[in-house]
């Protein structure tokens, strides 16, 4: 409005531009107005700026909104009948056509608030008036509700939409004045992404329609299946106007991705363009996934004639049955209702037929007589599938009624003194709390946001090739999140009539076994499934880490499980155990049948040469040597770990012992055959027994200090090899250790040496040239056991020190004691005291 003055400075007001008249109108005490796309499209043309623009010349019908528009026609008339709401009352209304139009809608916004008086009367009363309507219902789209609240936001005028839906909405910083009776997308995109990540596909493609709708939608669907791990392949606007090439350029995009399903967040009539582009280059199989923009829309389910979108799956508002809404739409006239104009032009489209017979262009068509019957029409206009939306528009148009009932104090009768305020009438309705005749409970919550339930809906089979729309399940936002979604899960159809759930993934799952390795440059849903290192394992599918194994525990050939590692250790049952065993009894044994021919023949001179109570020491001793080593096989425990390592020294000691005794004899035998000597009598038996106890009893001493101080015990090795659990002596102390062998050590090195000095003495001495071979035998076997021992893993290391043991204690029995029994046996002449004792004489001479 602007106020102007006159010459006689008189105040004037006038509207700017042409007056705008609604398209469907009824008078009442009480108006409401309506804002709905009656149209869906406008002629476009080039302005030239010279000239005032024409106004929108609106082309292609919209039934779905002429529906709505008449479901609120019908909620009006109940209420106005109805003598429990509003008693006395009459609801009028005034309903304005959009065409589809942003601007527009803004335009027929403001000629509902201020009205459409082109001049004032000339008084002296100020330009501004209350708003001619009460309340405002639509619009139907989001971007236009955004515009038009923003509009009328400042004034307080209640906006009530019955389907925009995007959750911008929700700001009530911007639109304060905005309600809607439908769920805000911010919950609708949430439940897609849920739904989605349900069926296991995380590599998708995503198209919205680029307005606030769609592009507020998908933001927050992208946002939530980021939180769930899928991941989209592409994502791509488009509209309705928009130019062909950039609709081929999305049909490109989808014929070369790899995703087989598709989350439309779509209006109906941006889905009607793409689907007949979609349906010219036949790319049916897809997996698509729907907002409530279109999942449930039949004149697209009409339309697709090659089956694109059969199998769809998405979000409904739940289904609801209205009493008397139907047969109200069926029974509308042209000329028995206002607003002529628009009605005659749907019903001509409608029935084929024209009016005015007289206009040339109607020459070909039948005359309307506008009694024709619509029940028996087949048409979208006929169809009752928007039921849900019609429910919408109806709770709209109750929760203003049951605002101004409690603003104007209805009882039996209301207070028409009342000065109707557009903030009291949406304070009002924000706090409403009523249930309508179907059961319905209608409230706003503080965002002006019903709660948020859907219906799944799943596009199965139908009738004439015509897909039927089955519920198959719910989401209520109210549940906790594990419980939101609900969904017959066998009841499914998919793309190609098929029960199979489609795959959708960038990779297929990692396996049990397996980790997830992301491809660089691609998003988290593409990876490569890289086999779990040695001793670790992953247990579930497409797991990103791989856990390892407890230290006792080893991974199994699959990778997928901890198994017990397998104890190592020596056993008398395998190969190697077994043949050790037998090496150790059968050197027993031979030590013991050498032990028996030289006590059979002990009063030989051969017996009796070298000191017979040392040889049979020394047989005793080697027994003790072939024994020990079976200590080594078996499991170890903590006394056979003590007794393997004593046992072991001590005998080999006194062996040794026995053997430096022996060859003492020879040098003390040689020296006191010379003229003059007396050394015989300082080492005689008892110096030999002596010795012998003396070397053995310093062994024992390092022994009991060993055990004593830190002994060995048994010991689980779970490092030296991997996948095996080592069963060994720890060695405890390892000075006690290397104090026994070296002690070992420094005796066989003294009685190497003495029996080299005497390996040249006469014939008849001769044995000292055995003990050299044997000693000489002995110690390069442990001398090659030290790198041997420290180099062999687990077990092999017990076997090498056994091995080692047998040698040694072999090579001592054969080279000492077999060249008597060949002698004894063999050779018995020789076995004589004149044959030793001539050879000597004769050397000696």
């Amino acid at each position: 409005m602007v106020a102007s003055f006159s010459q006689a400075k008189e105040l004037v007001c006038r509207q700017r531009g042409d007056p705008e008249n609604p398209q469907i109108f009824k008078d009442g005490n009480i108006i409401l107005g309506g804002i709905f796309s009656l149209h869906s499209s406008w002629k476009d043309r080039q302005e030239t700026y010279t000239n005032k623009p024409l106004p929108l010349e609106c082309i292609s019908l919209n039934f779905r909104d002429f529906q709505v528009a008449h479901a609120m026609i019908f909620t009006i008339e109940q209420i106005n009948n109805s003598t429990d709401l509003l008693p006395g009352i009459s609801l009028g209304y005034k309903l304005y056509d959009t065409c589809g139009s942003i601007a527009r809608s803004v335009q027929v916004a403001l000629a509902l608030a201020n009205g459409n008086d082109i001049l004032s009367a000339l008084t002296e009363a100020p330009c501004n008036r209350p708003a001619q309507v009460q309340a405002i219902m639509g619009e139907t789209s989001s971007s236009p509700c955004m515009a038009i609240a923003t509009v009328i936001g400042p004034f307080n005028i209640p906006l009530i939409s019955h389907f925009a839906t995007c959750a911008c909405l929700s700001d009530k910083t911007k639109y304060p004045s905005f309600l809607r009776t439908i769920p805000s997308d911010y919950y609708q995109s949430r439940a897609l992404a849920q739904l989605v990540k349900y069926f296991g596909w995380t590599w998708v493609g995503a198209i919205r329609s680029n307005d606030d709708y769609g592009n507020s939608g998908m933001a927050t669907f992208t946002e939530t299946a980021q939180e769930l791990g899928i991941c989209l392949e592409y994502s791509v606007s488009l509209f309705r106007t928009d130019p062909p090439n950039k609709i081929e350029k999305i049909i490109k995009t989808i014929k070369y991705s790899n995703s087989k399903v598709i989350v439309a967040f779509l209006s109906a009539l941006d889905l009607d363009v793409l689907m007949y582009q979609l349906s010219q280059h036949n790319l049916t199989g897809y997996q698509w996934v729907g907002s409530e923009g279109w999942i449930f829309d039949s004149q697209i389910a009409e339309k697709d004639q090659h089956h694109i979108l059969n199998g769809a799956i998405g979000l409904s508002i739940p289904k609801v049955h209205v009493s008397g809404i139907k047969e109200f739409i069926l029974d509308v006239k042209p000329l028995n209702s206002s607003g002529n104009d628009i009605l005659m032009k749907f019903w001509e489209a409608l029935f084929s037929c024209k009016f005015n017979q007289s206009m040339p262009s109607a020459k070909n068509q039948r005359e309307c007589t506008g009694h024709e019957d619509l029940s028996e029409l087949k048409h979208s206009f006929t169809d009752m599938s928007h039921m849900p939306i019609f429910n919408n528009i109806y709770k709209g148009v109750y929760a203003v009624a049951h605002a101004l009932h409690n603003i104007l104090g209805c009882n039996e009768t209301c207070n028409y003194k009342v000065q109707l305020d557009p903030f009291t009438i949406l304070q009002h309705i924000k706090n409403i709390s009523f249930k309508t005749k179907e059961g319905d409970e209608v409230y706003f919550n503080e965002n002006g946001d019903p709660p948020a339930k859907y219906e799944i809906i799943n596009w199965q089979p139908g009738k004439n090739g015509i897909a039927d729309f089955v519920s198959v399940g719910l989401y209520d936002a109210s549940l906790p999140v594990n419980k939101q979604l609900s969904l017959q899960h066998r009841s499914l159809f998919w793309p190609h009539n098929s029960r199979q759930v489609p795959v959708s993934v960038c990779n297929e799952k990692c396996p049990p076994g397996t980790r997830k390795v992301l491809q660089k440059g691609k998003p988290v849903c593409c990876y490569d499934c890289i086999r779990c290192a040695e001793g670790e394992i992953s247990n579930i599918t497409d797991s990103i880490t791989c856990v390892k194994c407890p230290p006792e525990f080893w991974s199994n050939e699959r990778r997928d499980a901890c198994v017990k590692k397998e104890a190592e250790f020596l056993s008398y049952e395998e190969m190697m155990g077994a043949l050790l065993t037998a090496a150790s009894l059968f050197g027993t044994c031979m030590t013991a049948v050498v032990a028996f021919i030289f006590f059979r023949y002990r009063k030989t001179p051969i017996v009796r040469a070298n000191n017979s109570e040392l040889s049979f020491l020394l047989l005793f001793s080697l027994t003790l040597c072939f024994l020990c080593s079976l200590t080594f096989i078996g499991r170890p425990s903590e006394w056979s770990c003590m007794l393997r390592h004593t046992a072991f020294g001590i005998t080999f000691v006194l062996c040794i012992s026995c053997v430096l005794g022996k060859t003492m004899v020879v040098l003390m035998a040689f020296r006191a055959s010379l003229p003059g000597s007396n050394v015989m009598k300082w080492f005689g038996p008892t110096q030999q027994r002596l010795s012998v106890l003396v070397f053995t009893l310093i062994q024992v001493i390092i022994c009991i200090l060993w055990l004593t101080i830190s002994p060995p015990f048994p010991f689980r090795n779970l490092k030296e090899i991997k996948d095996k659990i080592i069963l060994e002596c720890a060695l405890g102390s390892t000075l006690g250790f290397w104090a026994v062998l070296g002690y070992i050590g420094v005796l066989a090195t003294f009685c190497f040496i003495l029996a080299f000095l005497a390996r040249k003495l006469p014939d008849n001495f001769n044995e000292a040239k055995f003990i050299t071979f044997s000693m000489l035998i002995f110690c390069a076997v442990w001398i090659t056991f030290i790198p041997a021992y420290v180099s062999s893993p687990g077990k092999f290391s017990v076997a090498v020190e056994i091995f080692a043991i047998l040698a040694s204690s072999f090579g001592l029995l054969i080279c000492i004691f077999i060249p008597k029994c060949y002698i004894i046996l063999l050779r018995p002449e020789k076995n004589t005291k004149k044959n030793m004792m001539g050879k000597g004489a004769q050397k000696t001479s």
